[in-house]
């Protein structure tokens, strides 16, 4: 199909066209919509009007949301940026799919259990509670939420107190190639860095420690001059906090990164850049109003969403050049 370009979004070339949007709200060539469009994984909707381009967010767990996609741009050198953890910083996702098939395994009591190959896109990227739903509704539709989720923190707080100690499953987590150069260069010229992870901090907290323990890197938390994550899981006995149903695609993990943690103001949104390897994450940096640098490795590609990267690399160093104005 020829390339299109909408509002906020740009050139769009490998994304499927809709004559609906799958709530039936909006309708394609009616009351000023021009085209609704969606990534390959269908985990958003673009409506574009003449003016502007809004994009549906769903919601596995029952609750979407309509945004505005901003116009972004960028202009070097970088004042900010903004990295994503699973897959971008540390490689983990394989991990993290492991964890749920486990938990999925216990729910249905079949030791055996395994995810199949399809399953990659809906169980890596989202929160933990679209994960299981996802997995529920294929595996186990007789199965609750809840008691999946109690599993799997169950499982988690056993995996990665094996892994502190020594012990757990080989290769967990290991540092992006290039990790310590890239995060060295940038923040010797005087670069905001800020880490942003969909993750529960009980499970995005020991990855980072531990990549920055193997780089001989220090503290992370003295490192960054941010760190998001999805918050605190809800369990018995302590609060949990908002992540489960607001984090990427939505914007608020990017947002909240940018603007309270490291301070940029909207003047200075095209001093910054996001990373990112994964579909989800590309959507909410864009959400957010920033352009979007892709790492291979993760879905960006499969899901058709090539088109909203301002560019794509095979290792962080590699985009050096562009975060420095060279």
């Amino acid at each position: 199909m020829e390339k299109q370009f909408f509002t906020g979004v740009g050139h769009v070339e490998d994304m499927i066209f809709l004559d609906k949007t799958s709530d039936g709200s909006f309708t394609s060539g009616k009351e000023g919509v021009k085209a609704i469009f969606t990534p390959y994984d269908r985990k958003v909707e673009f409506i574009a009007f003449d003016d502007k381009t809004l994009c549906n967010v769903k919601s596995a767990m029952g609750y979407p949301a309509i945004y505005n996609v901003p116009v972004s741009s960028y202009e070097g050198p970088a004042k900010a940026i903004l990295m994503d953890l699973d897959g971008t910083s540390v490689h983990s996702e394989s991990f993290w799919m492991w964890i749920i098939e486990q938990t999925i395994a216990k729910l249905k009591k079949e030791p055996k259990f395994q995810l199949e190959c399809e399953d990659e896109p809906h169980v890596s990227g989202h929160s933990v509670s679209e994960h299981l739903q996802y997995c529920i509704d294929k595996y186990c539709p007789d199965k609750k939420i809840t008691d999946a989720r109690k599993l799997y923190f169950e499982t988690t707080e056993y995996e990665m107190k094996e892994i502190l100690e020594g012990r757990g499953k080989p290769g967990a987590f290991s540092p992006a190639p290039g990790l310590k150069e890239f995060l060295t260069e940038v923040k010797g010229n005087g670069i905001k860095i800020g880490l942003v992870t969909s993750g529960l901090y009980n499970k995005a907290i020991p990855e980072i420690i531990s990549a920055f323990h193997t780089l001989n890197m220090g503290d992370p938390f003295d490192f960054y001059d941010a760190i998001i994550t999805a918050g605190q899981s809800l369990q018995k006995g302590q609060a949990g906090t908002i992540g489960e149903l607001a984090p990427k695609p939505h914007p608020w993990l990017y947002s909240e990164t940018a603007r309270v943690g490291l301070g940029i103001e909207e003047k200075d949104k095209a001093s910054v850049l996001g990373f990112e390897d994964s579909s989800a994450g590309v959507i909410s940096i864009r959400l957010s109003g920033f352009q979007a640098i892709g790492l291979h490795g993760g879905n960006i590609h499969a899901s058709g969403l090539d088109s909203l990267c301002l560019k794509k690399y095979d290792n962080l160093c590699d985009a050096l050049p562009l975060i420095l104005g060279r």
